[in-house]
Formats: structure tokens, sequence, C-alpha cells
């Protein structure tokens, strides 16, 4: 049996998985702000049910039924954010909350008609790609605005949707994906990063930049 707690878990060892693979515990933990014995008992259950691959002080990796899982969540997820925005009027900082309570209680056919609705759309209103129904998806960016060099040219290929304070600060200098950006110069010691976005300069804070990512021009 699939449940909220389930998904929820799915979700976050798919996010895990791109920077380390098997996932500990502990840093499911963490990402999911509870305790390391409470993540081994639940893990322990979705093994069992198919949903991972559990090796003891090692960690758990998804299998394909947990990964099927995990991506038609984050459908779920991206394309409620861009109808929340698109047909009733929210801004794109208020959308993720919302999103994750909906997530889990809308059907398959819902979400269809969602997308349907929306021209089946390929990206969420923050940048990130929106799995298909079939389960696939493209990677994600992986290239922070704050690692850029000086000179570079590239496109603003999605950005964290976890902070509304960040997508309020970056909506204030109309920063959003895919608008072109240039690189002017980086600060040293934490400094901030300054940009040009069409006829406007920017100086974004080290962390802001941190949650930018950039499609180079020259990909």
């Amino acid at each position: 049996m699939i449940t909220k707690e389930r998904e929820d878990y799915l979700k976050a060892i798919y996010h895990l998985q791109k920077d380390e693979s098997p996932v500990r515990t502990t840093t499911i933990a963490r990402e999911m702000g509870v305790k390391p014995a409470s993540v081994t008992g639940a893990i322990q259950r979705m093994a069992e049910h198919g949903f991972l691959d559990y090796q003891e002080r090692k960690g758990v990796t998804l299998t394909e039924e947990g990964r099927r899982i995990a991506l038609e969540v984050i459908r779920h997820h991206r394309l409620i954010e861009l109808y929340l925005i698109e047909a009733l009027g929210y801004s794109w900082d208020e959308v993720h909350d919302e999103a994750e309570r909906l997530e889990h209680a809308v059907s398959p056919l819902f979400i269809e008609r969602i997308a349907a609705a929306l021209g089946h759309p390929t990206i969420d209103p923050h940048g990130a790609p929106i799995p298909t129904a079939d389960g696939e998806i493209p990677p994600l960016s992986r290239d922070k605005l704050s690692e850029a060099k000086p000179g570079t040219v590239g496109t603003i290929a999605r950005v964290n949707d976890q902070d509304p304070e960040l997508l309020r600060y970056l909506a204030d200098m109309d920063i959003r994906p895919g608008m072109q950006v240039t690189v002017l110069e980086v600060k040293p010691f934490g400094g901030p990063v300054h940009i040009q976005v069409n006829d406007a300069t920017h100086a974004v804070g080290l962390q802001a930049a941190e949650n930018i990512y950039l499609k180079a021009s020259d990909d």
C-alpha cells in the first residue's frame, strides 16, 4: 500500500540520489526532519514492499517501482504549481506549500485534465522539468550562478522553489527562468554576483546565487 508518508519518502530519496547513492538514513532523516530510527523502520517496510533496495549500514536506492511513484508525485506537484499560477492567480512564491498538500490528494485523471488544460507543459513555474505521464524526465540543470565565471552568458534554467523569501527577492529584480543573463563580476570572499538581465544590472547575494541554475549559451 502506498501512503502519503511513503510518497514523501520516495520523492525525497529521488532528489537525494542525485548527490548521494545509496542514500544514507541520516541524510534522509535530515531531509525529512525526523529521527534516524524512524527512517530505518520506514525504509525497511518500503523495501519489503519493493519500493526500495536497502543495504544495512550503506543506505537505500529506489527500485523501478519506487522511482515510478516518486516521479508521479513530482509530476503532480509541478503541474499543480503551474495550474495554481495560470488558473487561480497565485504568485510563484505561494505555490510550493499548496502543491505539497495537494499532490497526494488528486487522482491521475485530474492531473491529466490539468496537463491538457495547460497545453501539456514541460517545465514548472520555477524552471524544473515536469515528468511525463510515462515517467520520463530530462536531467536537471546543475550549474549554479554562484559558480559561474565572469563573462558567462546563459539562460536562467531554474530556481529552487522551497524558499518563498528567495522567490520574492528574485521577483523584485524580475529574475525568472528563461531570461538571458550575463555574469559581469563575482566578488571574492562570499560577495555578490553582479549580473545583467535584459537592460538591468543586479548584485545577487551569494545565498541567492546558490539557488539559481544556468544553462550556458554554448550548451
